[in-house]
């Protein structure tokens, strides 16, 4: 039996299990979770007002409209975001950053790319661009298009 293919995947697997735990430490330092910081990065990159309808929000960030939900919820409680009708449109509702919300994701997403610049300092400059056309290109190839698999 051919074995050849685990010597990529399992050090793509063991290399994503690394990663998850490293991105996780900045993420708990400021009380979030991935997901939660996923929300509000996508409220911040949003721009002003930095809202977004709760359905925007889970495709943006690739989960289901229940688990968005969960996310909303806990971020409301803590203060981070706050639901409201959209002004555009007065029957949809959005969730927007409040200014605690702002201040948390500013510092977190600057520590994030810190972090995340850390990791690749770990390849030449040449080495990370090669990296990633190559994962461009397979995950291309191996991704499920949107809607079906």
């Amino acid at each position: 039996m051919d074995v050849a293919p685990q010597a990529v995947i399992g050090r793509l697997h063991r290399l994503g299990l690394l990663l998850t735990a490293r991105l996780n430490l900045v993420y708990r330092r400021y009380g979030l979770s991935e997901g939660e910081f996923d929300v509000l990065a996508t409220l911040r990159r949003a721009g002003e007002p930095f809202e977004r309808a709760p359905g925007e929000l889970a495709a943006h960030t690739m989960v289901t409209t229940g688990a968005m939900t969960k996310r909303i919820d806990r971020l409301e409680r803590d203060g981070l975001v706050a639901r409201r009708r959209s002004a555009a449109d007065g029957r949809g509702r959005v969730v927007a950053l409040t200014e605690a919300g702002r201040t948390l994701i500013d510092r977190a997403f600057t520590d994030h790319m810190e972090n995340e610049r850390a990791l690749l300092d770990a390849l030449e400059p040449q080495e990370a661009a090669q990296l990633e056309r190559l994962l461009t290109t397979w995950l291309a190839k191996v991704e499920p298009v949107r809607g079906g698999e």
